[in-house]
C-alpha cells in the first residue's frame, strides 16, 4: 500500500489546483532556494571585492594624509629644539612608512 501511495503522490499534486499546488512547489523547492541564499551570502562577487579593496586604499590614503601633516608640523617643533616632537616625529614616520608598502601606486599620465 505504501509504494502506490508514492507513486500516487506526485501524481495528486498535478492534479492540484491553483493555490494547493504552488503550496506543493513552494514546499519542495523551499531547501534549494534556502541554499542557494546561504551560498550567495557566504561567497562575495568579485565586485563587492573591488569596491571592499578600494574603500580600504582609500582610508589608508587619508591616513597616510593625516600622518603627514602631522609630521610637517612635528618637524617644525623638531627643528626649533623640541625633543619630545623630533621623538614623536620619528614614530609617525615611522607609521606611514608602515602604510605606505599596501597602497598601490599608480603612475600618472
Amino acid at each position: 500500500m505504501s509504494r502506490i501511495a508514492l507513486f500516487l503522490a506526485p501524481l495528486a499534486a498535478l492534479t492540484l489546483n491553483g493555490c494547493i499546488a504552488k503550496t506543493a512547489f513552494d514546499v519542495v523547492t523551499a531547501p534549494v532556494r534556502a541554499g542557494a541564499k546561504v551560498a550567495d551570502w557566504a561567497t562575495t562577487s568579485q565586485d563587492e571585492a573591488d569596491r571592499a579593496r578600494g574603500r580600504e586604499i582609500r582610508q589608508r590614503e587619508e591616513k597616510v594624509g593625516e600622518l603627514q601633516d602631522h609630521l610637517e608640523k612635528l618637524e617644525d617643533d623638531c627643528i626649533e629644539g623640541d625633543d619630545k616632537a623630533c621623538r614623536e616625529a620619528v614614530a609617525t614616520r615611522r607609521e606611514i612608512n608602515r602604510i605606505l608598502p599596501s597602497i598601490p601606486y599608480e603612475p600618472e599620465g
